[in-house]
């Protein structure tokens, strides 16, 4: 079982030592389950790109901003389906989140 916690702060470091600002670990990989804690530092962005069938984000420590559609700001402890726009993620402070995907349809249905 992991630390949740403990794999952020990991990551956080991580991030603040990486020239691209930010960094991130596989969690979860569980058929078309995907789970990843990823770090960023304050100002870095994930550029803009697809979202999977179902994905969720759960700011462990931080607040970023999801752009797109209606650009929602959460902080920690806070969760968030994602829109199946196509978005970003910006730090707003230095951040961790839980990102949950389902990448795939499992016998044609989700």
């Amino acid at each position: 079982m992991d630390d949740l916690n403990a794999l952020a702060a990991a990551q956080l470091d991580a991030a603040r030592a990486a020239e691209n600002g930010r960094s991130a670990k596989l969690v979860v990989h569980d058929g078309v389950l995907r789970q990843s804690v990823i770090a960023l530092r304050a100002g870095t962005e994930l550029g803009e790109h697809a979202s999977p069938p179902a994905a969720s984000l759960y700011v462990i420590q931080g607040r970023v901003r999801v752009t797109g559609f209606d650009e929602p700001v959460l902080a920690t402890g806070e969760l968030s389906v994602l829109t199946h726009q196509r978005h970003a993620v910006l730090a707003l402070e230095d951040s961790a989140f839980l990102l949950t995907t389902v990448t795939g349809l499992v016998d044609g249905q989700m």
